[in-house]
């Protein structure tokens, strides 16, 4: 790599920086992409959030803009630019079209709108904001269709440099004008210029414990694996160093689906998913609402809510872990089908698993002893280390109200109300599995960098899960797909801005 000076450096190759390079190249200008890594198509998410995408309108799907908008802001109680909410919404239309048109459709594969978003209680508002990457055989997820969009930017004169990590942003006359970034094979240092912008793309710091302690201390114990192994937050401090503002709170996108041995102690147990598609203790039936307990086996929350709800609700209980309590007749397809939840935890495609393969799990799990099974309640309760006496009189409360066909200690729909009365009996001991952390740099409505003092640092944008302002606490997951839009639609605007 003999010139290193371009007009854009992408950093990161993943959903914001394979569609920030792409859009930049299509302005004509001469882009770099540096990725630590060795490949990144497949961290490209396949439920991707938009409204008035050409599938939406042919699938006869309507959002009201600011409904949604005004949505996600209350769901995070206004802490966020909602200027940037706005531009989401106005822009995710086209991304979507963009990806369809120019990615998928030349291979076969095509976007395929999620019409549905049930809900009955304000609780669970949901809209159907899900746009699908389809398969050409239309049975499943495009997986992996991120090494396309890379191949599209590489055909429009992108050029990428994988195992190259970022080491820290240069700066002259109080402009951002290239980076230092090390070969992690060699380990030689190499400094490349960029004329017009850098674009941190570069996720957010999940698998750094340090800044886990000091940005999202309590994400440490209700989290007990995180599914974010390249996210150790090197772009958001590399940007700091140089004078960027960062949002004060944490955010993250989190699911409950983590399953840990029986007798764990949250507090000390924080594993990082190396393995990847082989997620250790992957529990996808976690993120249906049946009966939930905490470690003194009394039911504390409503069970049918947003996937993090059980996480925060489990911070105010003992240990911060939860138990999952479910039959055999409760896995059955018929059984499965009535609880009619959204995004990927949905039963069937547009959801990861059918219940063929969620049984198939669950057993995986029984036979690393991260699921108990048991004959009756007070055999489970042995097996998971729960108090006999109270898991049992909360079951036999929660089957009363069941048979009523009302939840009436803590309101749960009727539909999703299943009885636990008959043998065999499941349960597992659950924490949450970290996506993603969300709070990020701020950045204004051009996707550049600003300091504390709200000013710009030219030459510094920033896209997806390293960029702030969109996201505070809990991820809205009734707005499938709306992490991956954020940051696919955000990555292609600053393309496109750091290219003018």
């Amino acid at each position: 790599m003999n010139n290193q000076e371009y007009d854009v450096i992408v950093v990161g190759a993943s959903n914001a920086g394979g569609m920030a390079a792409a859009a930049a190249a299509e302005k004509g200008a001469k882009v770099l992409v540096i990725d630590k890594m060795g490949s990144a198509g497949y961290l490209y998410r396949e439920t991707i959030a938009a409204i008035h995408s050409k599938a939406q309108k042919k699938a006869g799907v309507e959002i009201d803009r600011n409904e949604l908008v005004n949505f996600i802001s209350t769901f995070n109680q206004g802490n966020v630019d909602q200027r940037l909410l706005n531009v989401w919404a106005d822009n995710s239309s086209e991304m979507v079209d963009w990806l369809d048109d120019e990615v998928l459709q030349p291979h076969g594969a095509y976007i395929k709108a999620t019409p549905d978003a049930h809900y009955e209680t304000e609780r669970n508002r949901a809209f159907p904001t899900g746009n699908e990457a389809t398969a050409p055989d239309g049975k499943y997820w495009q997986m992996g269709y991120g090494n396309w969009v890379i191949a599209k930017a590489e055909e429009l004169g992108a050029k990428f440099a994988w195992h190259t990590k970022l080491e820290e942003l240069i700066v002259e006359n109080g402009r951002v004008v290239g980076l230092v970034a090390k070969n992690m094979k060699s380990k030689k240092t190499s400094t490349f210029r960029a004329r017009k912008g850098v674009i941190l793309c570069t996720g957010g710091y999940g698998s750094n414990q340090a800044l886990m302690q000091k940005w999202n201390p309590l994400g440490l114990k209700t989290n007990v694996y995180t599914d974010s192994q390249r996210d150790d937050g090197s772009g958001i401090v590399a940007a700091l160093k140089v004078g960027a503002a960062k949002d004060e709170e944490p955010a993250s996108i989190v699911f409950n689906r983590g399953a840990v041995p029986v007798g764990t102690n949250a507090e000390d147990f924080y594993e990082v998913d190396l393995t990847p598609p082989d997620d250790p203790g992957y529990l996808w039936l976690g993120s249906y609402p049946m009966l939930k307990v905490n470690l003194n086996g009394e039911r504390f929350f409503n069970e049918s809510a947003p996937y993090q709800f059980q996480m925060t609700a489990a911070s105010k209980q003992p240990g911060y872990l939860s138990a999952m309590i479910w039959t055999e007749e409760t896995m059955s397809d018929e059984s499965l089908k009535q609880y009619h939840t959204l995004g990927c935890s949905r039963l069937g495609f547009p959801g990861i698993f059918t219940g063929e393969e969620a049984r198939k799990e669950v057993n995986d799990r029984l036979n690393e002893g991260l699921v108990q099974k048991a004959d009756t309640i007070e055999e489970l309760a042995e097996k998971l280390g729960l108090p006999k006496e109270n898991l049992q009189k909360t079951v036999d409360r929660y089957n009363e109200m069941v048979s009523k066909g009302q939840d009436s200690d803590f309101g749960k729909e009727s539909y999703r109300l299943e009885p636990v009365n008959k043998a065999p009996y499941y349960g597992a001991i659950v924490g949450g599995r970290l996506l993603a952390t969300l709070d990020g740099l701020r950045v204004n409505t051009k996707m550049q960098v600003i300091n504390k003092q709200d000013k710009v640092i030219e030459g510094l944008y920033a896209a997806g899960n390293c960029s702030g302002g969109f996201f505070w606490g809990i991820y809205p997951d009734h707005v499938p797909g709306l992490t991956a839009s954020h940051a696919l639609t955000f990555g292609r605007l600053a393309g496109k801005y750091a290219a003018e």
